[in-house]
């Protein structure tokens, strides 16, 4: 529960969450989109191929993949950065404690969560080229490749990370100290995070049924965060999953589009791919942490009620 009340060492008013998104949003959407609109212009050389290409995402028009792929991570360093103005400004909080209840962040935690995850991801990948190669085409292209690893393993955590300190973070405080309910925080902060993904192509092409694996990835990250008191091993997690997935395969109807080194050429279905992270993978994650860190009180964390730490209600009275 520490780390849901580091909302209260600053601005907990709802007009602060509300202007600090107003920020998050402009930042994110009209500010660092520009070099991505920019470069998109230039590739479409008039405003009507720009305007037609704009309903594909600017796919069509010929963009180097791994410049696509900077470009719009760039849009979520704007986003991340308008968060931590919002965060140090408007709510008049240390930027850390959005991140973790500790004092300073557990780069172990990282590293340990982001490993174990891309070597699970690597083993699901082999596993599916092992049980259908017909569905893959190899796809290696040296100096591509070598740039696409560069750009995800350098700049892909910036996306993951401002996913993971607003949703885990920003919000799931925000609506833990207002509902005074850890699990309606939790619950609510996976849902929004699912329905956020809805606008992937994988979404338009898979069903709604997809959102299975979104908000039940929103769940456990969520449930890293409460039970670990940080989003360290979160965005860890993140981080593989989206490194992994961008560098080793790539199909024409997700997310990413990148020069990776497989092509899924079978066409998108609802299968064991979607239901196995979420009802074997995740559980199995969850328990190596709670070994690993001795997570106990599952029942307090999960479930408790929120309340505003003694100590700064004794700061509120002197003051």
């Amino acid at each position: 529960m520490k780390f849901i009340q580091q909302a209260y060492k600053g601005e907990n008013q709802w007009w602060a969450y509300f202007v600090t998104i107003i920020l998050l949003f402009f930042g994110w959407q009209f500010i660092a989109v520009i070099p991505l609109i920019g470069v998109a212009f230039y590739y479409a050389g008039d405003f009507e191929t720009f305007l037609a290409a704009a309903n594909n995402n600017f796919t069509s028009l010929g963009i180097n993949s791994n410049l696509y792929l900077f470009l719009v991570i760039l849009t979520f360093l704007g986003g991340l950065i308008s968060l931590f103005l919002g965060i140090k400004f408007i709510h008049k909080r240390k930027i850390i404690s959005v991140i973790t209840s500790r004092n300073k962040i557990d780069w172990n935690r990282f590293f340990y969560a982001f490993g174990l995850w891309a070597v699970i991801g690597v083993i699901m990948i082999g596993i599916s080229y092992y049980l259908e190669p017909e569905n893959f085409i190899w796809n290696f292209k040296p100096v591509s490749f070598a740039i696409l690893v560069v750009v995800s393993f350098l700049f892909l955590p910036i996306q993951t990370s401002m996913e993971e300190i607003l949703f885990r973070g920003y919000l799931m405080q925000g609506f833990g100290t207002w509902f005074k309910k850890s699990f309606v925080a939790l619950i609510l902060t996976s849902v929004i995070f699912g329905l956020l993904h809805g606008l992937n192509p994988e979404v338009e092409k898979l069903g709604w049924i997809s959102m299975v694996y979104y908000i039940g990835t929103g769940l456990v990250l969520g449930i890293f965060t409460l039970m670990d008191e940080g989003t360290e091993l979160a965005l860890g997690f993140h981080a593989a999953n989206n490194i992994v997935a961008a560098v080793l395969v790539t199909a024409n109807w997700t997310v990413f589009q990148t020069d990776a080194l497989l092509i899924d050429t079978s066409e998108p279905s609802v299968g064991w791919e979607m239901f196995m992270p979420v009802l074997v993978l995740y559980p199995i994650v969850l328990y190596i942490f709670s070994t690993k860190y001795g997570w106990t009180n599952w029942k307090e964390k999960l479930f408790g009620t929120v309340m505003k730490p003694i100590e700064l209600k004794e700061e509120e009275f002197i003051a």
